[in-house]
């Protein structure tokens, strides 16, 4: 099975509409909807990069 990624939004009323598929006529399709998250896009990705790390006994064994 292929997957096609398409981002669109849903019309007022709630309707979903895909234009323009990859796909012929007639085909039987799967379709999986997500709901994207309304975090900012310029979030960062990786929100302890340069943060310092401390460990207090690191050579003490894990319960």
């Amino acid at each position: 099975m292929k997957a096609h990624r398409i981002e669109t939004k849903l019309t007022k009323n709630g309707t979903l509409i895909l234009e323009d598929l990859p796909l012929q006529s007639g085909e039987a399709v799967e379709i999986l909807i997500l709901e994207r998250s309304s975090q900012p896009s310029d979030s960062n990705p990786y929100p302890l990069q340069g943060k310092v790390i401390h460990y207090n006994e690191p050579i003490e064994p894990v319960p």
